[in-house]
């Protein structure tokens, strides 16, 4: 078949030029409905790509002889920290800069600009110090896992560290006024990682995520220092309080606070504003909705089970066998 043949069949399925004016028609309703946060315009949309490359030029500034390219050696990583950073950090400025056009539309470009400077410059600033504090993360993780072998091997293998490196530096850019970048630096562990961390939760020094698949940590939670969870635990909301139209109200304080030296097992869940008192030791699969004082160790009630033989059940010839072997002196045991 000729190609105006199956123009001909397709313009029999479809109408492009109605297609596109009707999606455009949904648009502009969609639009008129949420002007209070419409969609971005020409200027663009901060890019998940983008800020998965910066996110990993920004690792490896941070950790060059471990995180950074293979050339790296200690003769020459000042000068791979500099020339990366400097090249880094621009592109993060013109990230910051498409959220700040979106989120000041009704500023002139100047303020856009001064702001995105002031963000990237207090981020920049920032940096030593983050690295210090995922120093102690990582020192957190070697000491509190047996089966960590280096501090290598814990900021090169293990997941968790991934994740708390980006939740770090979303956490800042949070701070510092930038949210939906910050938001897409989570997201882009999360996909890879399985742990969500919401950048705008508090996080103590000294944090270690023991395996970390299925981990769940909520905006507004506030975690202590040197805290030690595990996987699949939530850090979530209880309920989502609602205005008188019907919509979720933003920004309340409805998440977890988890005071110093806390370690929280594989599966628990623990739900809404509640306390979780220093050196309190939350069991696995716990599920927890009020608060408890320091010094707590809370676990679920023991399970009743009865242990029964396997092998008596599905083939008693068998043990039957063995345990005339056994008389013989051929087996001591099943």
């Amino acid at each position: 078949m000729t190609a105006e043949g199956e123009r001909e069949i397709a313009q029999g399925y479809w109408d492009i030029d109605r297609l596109a004016a009707e999606l455009g028609a949904v648009r502009r309703r969609w639009r008129q409905a949420q002007d209070h946060h419409a969609e971005y315009g020409a200027e663009g949309f901060p890019s998940r790509a983008t800020l998965t490359k910066i996110m990993a030029a920004l690792c490896g500034a941070l950790f060059p002889l471990r995180l950074g390219p293979s050339f790296v050696r200690v003769h020459n990583e000042d000068a791979y920290v500099a020339q990366t950073l400097q090249t880094v950090l621009s592109r993060l400025y013109g990230q910051i800069r498409l959220e700040l056009i979106y989120a000041m539309k009704d500023d002139a470009i100047e303020a856009v600009d001064r702001e995105a400077t002031r963000i990237i410059g207090a981020f920049a600033q920032s940096l030593p110090g983050l690295r210090e504090l995922l120093d102690s993360d990582v020192d957190a993780a070697f000491l509190g896992d047996p089966a960590a072998r280096s501090v290598d091997e814990v900021l090169i293998c293990y997941p968790s560290m991934m994740a708390i490196t980006h939740h770090r530096l979303a956490h800042r850019l949070h701070q510092l006024g930038a949210p939906l970048v910050a938001r897409i630096i989570s997201e882009i562990a999360h996909g890879i990682t399985g742990i969500d961390i919401h950048p705008g939760a508090k996080i103590g020094h000294s944090f270690f995520i023991d395996h970390g698949t299925g981990v769940v940590i909520g905006e507004t939670a506030i975690v202590g220092d040197r805290v030690r969870i595990y996987q699949g635990v939530t850090l979530g909301a209880r309920s989502f309080p609602a205005d008188e139209k019907g919509r979720l109200e933003k920004a309340l304080a409805r998440h977890p606070i988890i005071e110093d030296d806390v370690v929280i097992y594989a599966g628990a869940t623990i739900l809404g504003r509640i306390i979780i008192g220093s050196r309190s030791v939350i069991g696995g699969n716990v599920w927890l909705t009020d608060s408890v004082p320091a010094d707590s160790n809370v676990r679920q009630a023991k399970a009743h089970y009865e242990v029964t033989s396997r092998v008596e059940v599905s083939a008693p010839h068998r043990v039957h066998a063995l345990l005339d072997e056994g008389r013989d002196g051929i087996a001591e045991n099943i």
